[in-house]
């Protein structure tokens, strides 16, 4: 109760914030009032992606569709998409330098795009919102910038009620998780998947199974093997539809993936079986689950990352908006799974027992791992 009470106060205080300043002041890190022109109207945006693109039906197409929002209700505001297609860090980072001088918020999405600090730092002027990841310096150390706004989730969580819808509807009692690369927000997605079956397991006495290729196993940022199964890649549709059919062959028959446009081929191998049911992950992926007269989409895990770019790119158009870097959680609607009525495949039992445990997340009686919030998915314990 507490930790949903203090976000509500926080909410409130932001929004008091944003009232009290107003089209014309704006409030920088530090807490000063600056002026501002009605920054909402005429307001040049540009996402920068890579290197899959703002249709990846994932990730990227969130923030996208974030941005789009703000557009429709400031329909002076313009955005341009900015595809670097090669995935290299350096490159990412020399797409936003390259446009830097032409924008007044620059949308970068993804771990590729944490180098940007130095980029700010020159061009104070330019505001920038960074999508799950923190920015670093020169040496890789985390900093905060006044110009950017970096907001990462808790993939655990949603990753968590994956692994739970799995384990709940399991015939089987094979279940596997598929990733991109083992960034910390993958991992994270994965931690919480297996915690997520763990707590199924304990709660209702199922013996359910986390079947992992060896082939496979993610290697993380400090080097450790985290298990999983990782494709290498998050545009890489061939092996992922290899370790799709792979897990399937070993009797799998839910399959939760956070690979971007790879997890498209994991997809295909779903598609192609009999019996076996597939997550979607960061958005609701239910509509790329049809599949002729039926649709293989159990629910999906979600970063709900549109609500909080518009929420953004509005304080922005108040006049309101200073560096920091956040972390998104469920006691604000960042995290989660989808149960609407028609979008989602779960029975109705399921839900009831997803929603129960969601309410435990908030109260903070359930924490699930993360790749560095000191709790691993052996260790993983629940009030």
């Amino acid at each position: 109760m507490r930790k949903k009470i203090l976000s509500l106060l926080l909410a409130s205080v932001m929004i008091l914030s944003m009232t009290a300043c107003g089209a014309s002041g704006e409030m920088n890190a530090t807490g000063k009032a600056e002026t501002t022109e009605n920054a909402g109207e005429g307001m040049k945006i540009a996402i920068v992606s890579s290197p899959a693109g703002v249709d990846d039906h994932s990730f990227n197409e969130d923030n996208y569709n974030g941005i789009l929002a703000f557009i429709e209700s400031h329909p002076g505001a313009t955005v341009t998409p900015v595809q670097e297609t090669t995935g290299d860090t350096a490159a990412a980072l020399a797409a936003v330098a390259d446009i830097v001088a032409d924008y007044n918020v620059i949308v970068c999405c993804g771990f590729q795009f944490a180098g940007i600090s130095e980029i700010a730092q020159k061009n104070p002027d330019v505001k920038f919102i960074l999508v799950d990841t923190f920015p670093s310096d020169a040496k890789g150390n985390e900093v905060e910038v006044d110009n950017i706004f970096a907001m990462c989730f808790a993939e655990q969580e949603s990753g968590f009620f994956a692994g739970m819808a799995a384990a709940l509807e399991t015939k089987t009692g094979k279940v596997a998780v598929v990733n991109g690369f083992a960034y910390p927000s993958n991992v994270n997605y994965q931690y919480g998947f297996e915690c997520g079956v763990k707590y199924v397991n304990g709660t209702e006495g199922k013996n359910v199974k986390i079947v992992e290729l060896p082939a496979y196993a993610g290697t993380d940022v400090t080097g450790a093997n985290v298990g999983g199964n990782y494709i290498g890649s998050f545009a890489d549709i061939e092996t992922g539809k290899v370790i799709g059919k792979a897990l399937i062959a070993e009797g799998v028959d839910v399959i939760f993936t956070a690979a971007g446009t790879a997890g498209s081929g994991v997809l295909a191998a779903v598609k192609e079986a009999d019996g076996v049911w597939y997550i979607g992950c960061d958005i609701d992926q239910y509509d790329d689950g049809a599949d002729g007269n039926r649709n293989v989409m159990l629910t999906s895990a979600i970063k709900v990352m549109h609500r909080d770019v518009e929420r953004t790119l509005n304080a922005i158009s108040v006049g309101f908006f200073g560096g920091g870097n956040v972390t998104l959680q469920a006691d604000t609607g960042s995290t989660g799974y989808v149960s609407t009525e028609g979008r989602n495949q779960l029975s109705a039992e399921t839900i009831k027992k997803m929603d129960a445990a969601y309410e435990a997340l908030i109260f903070g009686d359930i924490v699930p791992a993360a790749n560095f919030n000191g709790i691993t998915p052996d260790n993983f314990t629940w009030k």
